[in-house]
């Protein structure tokens, strides 16, 4: 290749020798959403850093469904750091405006539980539904999100280093060295992998766990496809069986014993200009193990077939690509950190895509390794100690998360049961949300990073409520009902009538706004409903519920004077 001749992403070879020469901070392995965030937030605050993939982007990608605590999370880190672009992801107006008109809308989080050969019953559904006042959520068209933070990290300043296969990585007292097959090498003082299973970092170190750790077992088969149907019109119900917000303006989760599907629209609101609907199937291995006379397609297809609406749900829809079936996908690792270096996110380890926990868990991991990564590069200290908080957030997020979908499988069983896991999942992703949101609001005032800090100060790091001792109580209680249903050793009754005993008498866990009360199908919050859950806090109401709700309702309030939301 003569000298002034280009290499893939159009640099020349100087160009590629002088990254090479270069000594940078830290070298993040993978360029999807997440090494590319971490990336931005770096670079943007002064970091030198290397962001090489194995491949390029555009890139297709799962985990596309956002929730409230993802919003504040991104919002956090977006403020924080100083990275407006990662703040863009954070609403459904703000991501279309600038990356274009794909990204679905996400009004609720929709459940409906069917049993094989028989119709839907439309008294076996839930929905969430959070309040329009307090957030925006979207489903992100991922392959333009990554790409969008990704453009965002080299504009930061961001070495790229794309279809870049690391081969070999040694260490020595200085920093880190990243080899490939051609011969190619780069040096850093600090590497982190953002890379996903196939983590360069863990096979060196052989760091997977043998059995994995998690309880929860699934394998997965997925798509995007055109011409799915939105699943308003699988049914023709009376008006007190139809759902508050219509099932497609949200994330549809059909579930089933062991298993469930999802459907995902980009194309549910009429500015959508993106005609995709993601699909998948999700399902216990041990009860259903891959047939090896069907293709990916054919089981998917199969099982639909299984469920009258389920299969009417994916009927005359075409994929757009070649689908995906993966063998049992958690995975965990015995350590994140180490003497310079970090497994970030997926990298690390993974659960299910059950209560789209993956973004979120992710932008809650940077929140707490960027400023400790910075404040490393200063004090040119990397040693694994700096990062152990972040190491036992991280396992706790997957540790919680392994326990929670676990219950959620369980109780799929009885349509009561689930109907207990998912208040209590609930009532904590909210709860959780409202206390980051409490960190982000002080700091907006007043600009301390101390707030942020000080909310890291908490006994269960990765529970959805970190700092509730009541809550936490009554997430080992669901935990240890459904496992002890799923041994025989109570019936679902029982164990559902111990949960719905417990939250009746809790006061941290909110009365008629629907997160305590057995018949409420629909947790749909109209002024009525706020009004009075708010006259309850103000006389019942755990101290820590009435702080938690009252400042989110002013600063809501406050936010929606501005013409904006706080999540």
């Amino acid at each position: 290749m003569p000298p002034d001749s280009y290499g893939p992403l159009g640099e020349t070879v100087h160009d590629q020798r002088e990254a090479q020469a270069t000594l940078y901070d830290v070298a993040i392995l993978g360029s999807g959403i997440a090494g590319s965030m971490l990336g931005a937030i770096l670079a943007r605050n002064g970091a030198k850093v290397l962001l090489v993939d194995a491949g390029a982007h555009p890139k297709f990608a799962i985990g596309e469904s956002t929730i409230p605590y993802t919003l504040v999370a991104l919002r956090t880190i977006a403020e924080r750091y100083d990275v407006p672009e990662i703040k863009t992801l954070a609403t459904f107006t703000n991501s279309t405006k600038v990356l274009g008109p794909k990204f679905g809308v996400k009004k609720h989080f929709g459940f409906l539980l069917h049993h094989e050969g028989r119709p839907q019953d439309p008294r076996e559904v839930n929905q969430f539904d959070t309040p329009g006042l307090l957030h925006e959520a979207s489903h992100l068209y991922r392959q333009d999100t990554d790409a969008y933070m990704f453009h965002a990290a080299v504009r930061y300043g961001c070495t790229p280093r794309q279809n870049f296969r690391v081969s070999d990585i040694e260490f020595d007292g200085s920093g880190v060295t990243l080899g490939s097959a051609s011969g190619e090498e780069y040096r850093a003082r600090y590497v982190v992998d953002a890379g996903g299973y196939r983590s360069p970092l863990a096979e060196k170190f052989g760091l997977r766990e043998d059995p994995c750790r998690f309880k929860h077992h699934s394998r997965s088969i997925w798509n995007h496809m055109v011409g799915v149907p939105p699943t308003d019109d699988l049914f023709d119900h009376s008006p007190e069986n139809t759902p508050p917000v219509p099932w497609y303006e949200g994330t549809v989760h059909h579930m089933f014993q062991r298993g469930w599907f999802w459907v995902i629209g980009f194309d549910n609101h009429p500015a959508s200009r993106n005609p995709l609907c993601s699909v998948g199937l999700t399902l216990d291995p041990r009860r259903y193990p891959k047939a090896a006379d069907m293709s990916p397609e054919e089981e998917f297809h199969h099982h639909a077939r299984r469920f009258p609406d389920v299969a009417r749900q994916y009927e005359g829809a075409r994929p757009m690509r070649e689908w995906v079936s993966t063998d049992r996908l958690q995975y965990s690792s015995r350590q994140c950190a180490g003497d310079r270096w970090f497994l970030l996110s997926h990298a690390a380890g993974f659960i299910d895509p059950l209560f789209s926990r993956g973004l979120s868990n992710t932008a809650e991991a940077l929140n707490t390794l960027s400023w400790r990564l910075l404040r490393a590069i200063k004090d040119d200290d990397f040693s694994r100690e700096r990062f152990d908080y972040v190491d036992r957030l991280q396992q706790g997020l997957f540790d919680y998360n392994d326990s929670l979908v676990n219950s959620a499988f369980i109780s799929w069983d009885d349509y009561d049961l689930w109907t207990a896991v998912f208040r209590i999942w609930a009532w904590g992703a909210n709860a959780g949300t409202f206390h980051l949101q409490s960190a982000l609001t002080r700091f907006m005032k007043d600009g301390r990073d101390e707030h942020f800090v000080r909310a890291e100060d908490v006994p269960y790091p990765g529970l959805y409520w970190p700092d509730h001792e009541g809550y936490k109580t009554l997430y080992d209680e669901m935990v240890e009902q459904c496992e002890a249903y799923e041994a025989g050793k109570v019936t679902a009754r029982e164990a559902a009538d111990g949960l719905y005993d417990h939250m009746a008498r809790a006061s941290y866990v909110p009365k008629h706004f629907g997160f305590a009360e057995r018949s409420q199908r629909f947790l749909h919050p109209t002024p009525k409903v706020l009004s009075r859950t708010i006259r309850w806090a103000r006389k019942e109401g755990d101290p820590a519920v009435r702080r938690l709700m009252f400042s989110t309702g002013r600063e809501a309030l406050k936010a929606k004077a501005k013409g904006r939301r706080i999540f």
